[in-house]
C-alpha cells in the first residue's frame, strides 16, 4: 500500500503522518469492516431476542406451575378419598413433596429441574383470613394452601452483568376436597 503511494508520489521522500493520511483518505476495505461491525451487531440483537423470548417462555410456565400446583392441591385436602394411593402416581393427599413432584413433572423441554425450587404451605386460615376448622389437619376443605414457584433462569451470555433472572409466582386458593 505504502509502496503504491510511492510511486505515485513525485518526491521520493515521504513524510510519515501525509503517508498514513493519504492511506486512510482511501476506501480499500471498508466494507469489510461495515459488514463485521454491522453483522456483530444483528448477530447480537438475534442473541438478545432470542434469550428474551426463552425468558418469557420460563415466566409464563412460572406462573402457570403455581396455578396448575394449587389446583392440584386444592382437589387433595384431607378429605379426598382418592382411589388408589401410590407414590408415583400422585394419586395422594396433597403433601409438599407430592406438589413439587407434580411441578417437576410438568417441566418444559430446555428448563432445569436444578433451577426450580416449589414451596407449598397450608397456613389454617380460610381465604377471609379466620381460623379455619383444622379437625382434620391444615389442608381442610375451606382451608387454603399456598403455593410458590421459583425459576432461577439463567443467560448465556457472559458480558451481562447479572446472568441469573430469578422468576417467581405464588398462587392461594382454597381447598375444596
Amino acid at each position: 500500500m505504502i509502496g503504491k503511494f510511492l510511486q505515485n508520489r513525485s518526491e521520493q521522500t515521504v513524510r510519515f503522518p501525509a503517508a498514513l493520511f493519504e492511506i486512510a483518505k482511501e476506501d480499500c476495505g471498508s466494507e469489510s469492516v461495515e459488514f463485521a461491525l454491522s453483522f456483530s451487531l444483528w448477530i447480537g440483537a438475534a442473541f438478545l431476542i432470542m434469550y428474551g423470548s426463552f425468558a418469557l417462555y420460563a415466566a409464563h410456565f412460572v406462573a402457570n406451575a403455581a396455578e396448575e400446583a394449587c389446583r392440584y392441591a386444592m382437589v387433595r385436602g384431607s378429605s379426598w378419598n382418592g382411589a388408589s394411593c401410590s407414590a408415583n402416581a400422585l394419586d395422594c393427599t396433597a403433601t409438599s413433596d407430592d406438589i413439587s413432584s407434580y411441578v417437576k413433572s410438568a417441566l418444559p423441554p430446555g428448563m432445569s429441574s436444578a433451577n426450580l425450587s416449589v414451596s407449598s404451605s397450608w397456613p389454617g386460615t380460610t381465604a377471609s383470613g379466620d381460623t379455619c376448622d383444622t379437625e382434620d389437619g391444615v389442608n381442610s376443605p375451606n382451608c387454603i394452601v399456598k403455593v410458590t414457584v421459583t425459576y432461577q433462569f439463567t443467560f448465556p451470555v457472559p458480558f451481562f452483568t447479572q446472568n441469573t433472572l430469578p422468576l417467581k409466582s405464588t398462587s392461594i386458593v382454597t381447598i375444596s376436597q
